[in-house]
């Protein structure tokens, strides 16, 4: 079982930036794919940004691309979020989440282990 705790969520203004952590309990982190997603009232559950196992590889939302970066640090167990230039669309909880190999690491039905989420509000 992973266990993912999400961090670093709050409210801010357009135009700011917020970086959101993941903490997975996992030892064997390195292995898995990770995933960012968020779900805002009313909308369905979307991805937002995916990297591999190994780092190479990372896909982003249409929405978010430019904006937003993933990164993951294994040794840490650790992945993260860097939201730029945010804007009031991008309010919506966002939760982190972990895919097992081997799957498609930019789907979302790959993805088995889920974070409880953080809030993110950008107001305008």
């Amino acid at each position: 079982q992973v266990r993912l705790v999400e961090s670093g969520g709050g409210s801010v203004q357009a135009g700011g930036s917020l970086r959101l952590s993941c903490a997975a309990s996992e030892r064997t982190f390195s292995s898995w794919h990770m995933g960012w997603f968020r779900q805002a009232p009313g909308k369905e559950r979307e991805l937002v940004a995916a990297m591999s196992w190994s780092g190479g590889g990372t896909h982003y939302g249409a929405s978010v691309k430019g904006r937003f970066i993933i990164s993951r640090d294994n040794a840490k167990n650790a992945v993260y979020l860097q939201m730029n230039n945010l804007k009031s669309e991008d309010t919506a909880v966002y939760t982190c989440a972990a895919a097992p190999r081997p799957s498609i690491w930019y789907v979302e039905r790959s993805y088995e282990y889920w974070g409880q989420g953080t809030q993110v509000t950008v107001s305008s």
